[in-house]
């Protein structure tokens, strides 16, 4: 599925089942939530940390399609085509970087 695909599915769902989209800030401090998942299994599984105990069953997976899932929501809330956006954003980076990464020597 495309973004913009991904954006109409997440829209039909929260139309269908999730009753309406909750607030712009409510989403903003779920996904700050969601990126805290997704940086504690990092540093616990590609890190220093270990897991605890009771940390079984923890999907890398599933916590980030949350964040996509979330930030998908804030792009529908907001009127972003993300598809335009990522696309923009390339363009912006390409531009700027082009050579930049390129003539690094550290790389």
């Amino acid at each position: 599925m495309d973004i913009k695909e991904a954006q109409q599915k997440v829209d039909q769902w929260i139309k269908k089942y999730g009753v309406r989209y909750f607030s712009e800030l409510t989403n903003m401090a779920i996904l700050t939530e969601e990126v805290g998942e997704v940086a504690r299994i990092m540093s616990r599984k590609f890190g220093d940390q270990s897991f605890k105990d009771n940390e079984n069953g923890i999907d890398l997976a599933d916590e980030l399609a949350d964040v996509l899932w979330v930030l998908i929501c804030i792009a529908n809330q907001t009127g972003v085509d993300l598809d335009k956006a990522l696309d923009d954003n390339m363009k912006k980076k390409t531009d700027r970087d082009k050579f930049r990464h390129i003539k690094n020597k550290k790389l």
